[in-house]
């Protein structure tokens, strides 16, 4: 038997919704998802503060918890550190990055939205991406760090507007081509917790498309063969844990966590 688990990791709890992908795909495996509660959110922070902050507290976690592998289960994360952590780290480490390849092969119109953070549609790395795979669609970009609060003000169990998120998406459809959109990137692990309301305020019918089926086959290809444990725990670990992070815990429990901690 082999107990060591697979360890996730993001800002908030938008990771929860690759956690959901990986836990249908290998449900013998044991799953510590980690949220950086000290240093949320990461959208609104410089490059230079996450490519520090984020190797060095993946470090520390794999020092903690010994996971056969480590997901950054967070798009701003990943296409601004996931070379350190790789460099720093002696494991596989998987990354999360926009799913702009599936969504241009999707679009009719070849028009295609991608919502995440500020920090990660300004990078170099989503510039690629569309370059390498939607050569030939409109790729319009939408920062909104107000839907990342909606999305941990959800699953803390307050109630929201749906009005608040049409605010939150308004930069994206409002642009010239927005109404040619018809499939949008969930470029941020947030958002598929919202994706429910996204649909019911979106001004004309798109298709939702984030990157965590993706993630989980790569996770259950890297540790085909392995053993797991008879029993798997699940638990979640802060690194603050507050009133809001115990906030969560019905929301957890959805997703098979019943045991939280401070790092």
């Amino acid at each position: 038997m082999d107990a060591r688990p697979i360890l996730l990791f993001d800002s908030g709890v938008g990771g929860l919704s690759v956690l959901a992908a990986v836990r249908a795909a290998l449900p013998r495996a044991s799953l510590v998802y980690v949220a950086d509660s000290a240093g949320f959110p990461y959208g609104t922070k410089s490059e230079a503060e996450i490519a520090a902050r984020v190797p060095a507290l993946l470090g520390r976690l794999a020092e903690r918890y010994d996971p056969r592998l480590i997901v950054i289960a967070c798009n701003t994360a990943s296409t601004i550190a996931l070379s350190h952590v790789r460099s720093a780290l002696d494991l596989d480490v998987v990354g999360t990055v926009p799913a702009i390849k599936p969504a241009a092969e999707m679009s009719r119109t070849r028009v295609i939205g991608v919502l995440g953070t500020d920090a990660t549609v300004r990078q170099p790395y989503v510039d690629d991406l569309a370059a390498r795979f939607a050569g030939d669609c409109t790729v319009l970009r939408h920062g909104s760090a107000a839907l990342v609060e909606l999305a941990e003000a959800k699953l803390r169990g307050e109630p929201i507007d749906l009005s608040a998120y049409r605010t939150a998406i308004a930069g994206l459809f409002g642009q010239p081509d927005g109404e040619r959109i018809d499939v949008v990137v969930n470029a941020c692990t947030h958002f598929p917790l919202v994706v429910d309301e996204l649909v019911e305020v979106v001004p004309h019918p798109v298709t939702f498309v984030d990157g965590a089926p993706g993630i989980a086959r790569r996770v259950a290809h890297l540790t085909q063969g392995q053993d797991w444990p008879v029993a798997p725990e699940h638990r979640a670990v802060f690194t603050r844990l507050t009133e809001a992070e115990r906030a969560l815990a019905s929301a957890l429990a959805r997703f098979g966590i019943d045991r939280s901690e401070a790092l």
